[in-house]
């Protein structure tokens, strides 16, 4: 009757335990991240009587708890910064002395007051800084310089049509902007003159600052065309058709060298520069100089690579999120805070890039979140609270029993 009581009491210290786990896992529900954690249990054999058939349980107890790391659904955020993983990994996370790193499924992140993006405990996120397009060694993720630097423009390209049935003599002008090294604009004119006997126009080009210099082999500048309108090298131009154009006198910028170059030469069907018989016209223009501009906005692709977006339209790569993978995941030691340590079960992490070697892609503007499934959850509870009803059963029975025993004396 004693062994009773006990096995009794080893099914509600069991269940109470079980109960402890499910109402954690309700009461992650909302938790971005969480992983719902499942009770196994084993019985309890202490004794046999006599023989191995007639072998007496003492009852039961719980052996571990298990992790369930199937994703949450993903959930659509206004904050750009925050990220999900569509697959296998985890991010990174280091605080801010290096000492310790985390790693963790709940992507809630954004910039601190010194530019590290961080989660909400302040922990940093780490990745591999972008330098001149190469991948950096991994380190925390930092907001980019506020300013973008200005770039001198080196080439341009114009979409331009030449009236061949022009007179000798006739006049075409146009401007292109451009921009200095400091990020100053550069007005170029350029004067197009019709000339027959050189089959097509010649042109000159002047800046609205500095002194505009065109190079040619006999300082004749002369644009070709074949009886199908179509541009060919002239008898002055270099063998590629592309005319050089340099710009001096622009303190304190430095001197302008850029390249007019022409898309197509002759014998392609369309031209960058055509002369057929129609309106002189200029359809389109292009120039890869920039001024400097302000940051405007970040922006994150599914390769978890950060851009900055800045005012004057350019944008710059300047950093990759890392992402660690593990043999098993079950095995991570949960920490609070929806962060995780590795541990001997789970093995060493495998750092790598999203969308490689097995782990998932960046998700975007986009949160996980818990997958608890409160429906199982209420089941279980169901079920932990009958248990726990049935061992008590079992003591007042028990105890019943020896009430009984005792009696027999009176």
């Amino acid at each position: 009757m004693i062994g009773a009581l006990y096995s009794g009491i080893s099914g509600l210290k069991a269940n109470t335990s079980a109960l402890a786990v499910i109402g954690d896992n309700i009461a992650n529900v909302n938790t971005t991240g969480f992983k719902v954690t499942r009770v196994s249990f084993s019985n309890v054999f202490n004794s046999s009587l006599g023989q191995s058939r007639m072998q007496i349980g003492r009852g039961v107890t719980m052996s571990g708890m298990t992790s369930n790391w199937e994703a949450g659904v993903m959930e659509t955020s206004a904050n750009v910064t925050d990220m999900a993983i569509n697959g296998e990994g985890m991010f990174i996370m280091r605080s801010s002395d290096g000492s310790s790193q985390y790693y963790t499924r709940a992507g809630k992140f954004e910039f601190d007051k010194d530019g590290y993006l961080v989660n909400p405990d302040g922990y940093q996120v780490q990745g591999y800084p972008i330098e001149s397009g190469s991948l950096q060694p991994m380190a925390a993720i930092t907001m980019p310089g506020g300013l973008s630097e200005s770039s001198a423009t080196d080439s341009i390209t114009m979409e331009l049509n030449l009236d061949s049935g022009a007179s000798d003599g006739d006049i075409y002008e146009t401007t292109i902007s451009v921009y200095d090294s400091l990020g100053d604009i550069v007005e170029l004119d350029f004067t197009f003159t019709r000339d027959s006997s050189a089959s097509g126009w010649t042109y000159a080009v002047s800046s609205s600052s500095g002194t505009a210099t065109l190079a040619s082999a006999s300082g004749v500048n002369t644009l070709a065309f074949n009886s199908d309108g179509e541009l060919v090298p002239g008898s002055n131009d270099p063998a590629s058709a592309n005319h050089a154009i340099t710009v001096t006198g622009l303190t304190p910028a430095a001197d302008l060298a850029l390249t007019w170059n022409f898309l197509d030469l002759a014998g392609a069907t369309d031209g960058s520069v055509t002369g057929y018989s129609t309106d002189s016209v200029k359809i389109g223009q292009t120039q890869n100089g920039y001024p400097s501009g302000l940051l405007q906005g970040i922006g994150v692709d599914e390769d978890g690579i950060f851009t900055a977006l800045y005012s004057n339209g350019t944008m710059l790569n300047f950093a990759q999120v890392a992402l660690a993978d593990f043999a098993s995941y079950t095995g991570l030691a949960k920490q609070g805070g929806n962060l995780f340590v590795s541990s001997l079960a789970s093995g060493q992490p495998s750092i790598t890039m999203p969308n490689t070697a097995g782990v998932g892609a960046i998700a975007p503007s986009s949160l996980e979140m818990s997958n608890v499934d409160l429906a199982t959850e209420f089941v279980e509870l169901i079920t932990s609270q009958r248990a726990f009803q049935a061992n008590s059963k079992v003591i007042t029975t028990s105890d019943e029993v020896l009430t009984e025993l005792i009696n027999i004396k009176r």
